[in-house]
């Protein structure tokens, strides 16, 4: 994903660093939820990986510290057609999940889910290889409960509705299964540079 700063938000010249329909949010970072944002304290935070892996594992705040940290920094796209430039988060790549479960290699899919009870579905291809994480830091301050914290899904290369708030789990399948939003009529995978914002797409 390429990362574009100084962009000063032209409305005339459409930058190249925009996915189509998209226009940028500046300094803004809109707040948008399907859900009542939950009372969520980092203690009470669990996060599990199931489903078709070898070693099924539930971690809890302190384990998931633990992990090797590491940071996206780039941009962020949302379905509503705002955009950030050059955001940075810091937590654990789901990499670093996954090695400890070790998926079969029969898993094709996921579905994420929050505490709330939020789902979103995705390829397993769009979790690995350091395009995703478990973000618990926002330009360097704890993730604000309100964006997600204390700790969300970050799949930064899609439409934001997949990177779920709250994260409580990931469950891999060998089948597409929708969730929330896919259930009432979004798209199963949400590329932005190809607005796939609603089925059909």
């Amino acid at each position: 994903m390429n990362v574009t700063r100084g962009f000063t938000g032209r409305t005339r010249v459409p930058d190249p660093g925009l996915p189509p329909g998209q226009y940028d949010a500046g300094d803004d970072w809109p707040v948008l939820s399907a859900e009542v944002t939950p009372e969520l304290a980092p203690a009470d935070w669990t996060f599990r990986v199931d489903g078709l892996v070898e070693r099924p594992h539930t971690w809890d705040w302190d384990g998931a510290q633990a992990l090797p940290r590491s940071a996206y920094e780039g941009d962020i796209h949302c379905v509503t057609s705002w955009s950030k430039f050059g955001v940075r988060f810091e937590g654990v790549s789901l990499d670093a999940f996954f090695h400890r479960v070790r998926p079969h290699v029969s898993a094709t899919h996921a579905v994420a889910y929050s505490h709330t009870g939020y789902t979103t579905n995705l390829p397993l291809s769009d979790l690995t290889g350091g395009r995703a994480w478990i973000a618990f830091a926002y330009e360097g301050e704890p993730l604000a409960p309100e964006h997600g914290g204390p700790a969300r899904l970050l799949v930064p290369h899609l439409y934001f509705w997949k990177s779920a708030k709250w994260i409580a789990g990931i469950r891999l399948l060998d089948h597409d299964e929708p969730g929330f939003w896919e259930q009432n009529g979004y798209h199963a995978r949400g590329n932005p540079w190809e607005e796939q914002r609603y089925s059909g797409d």
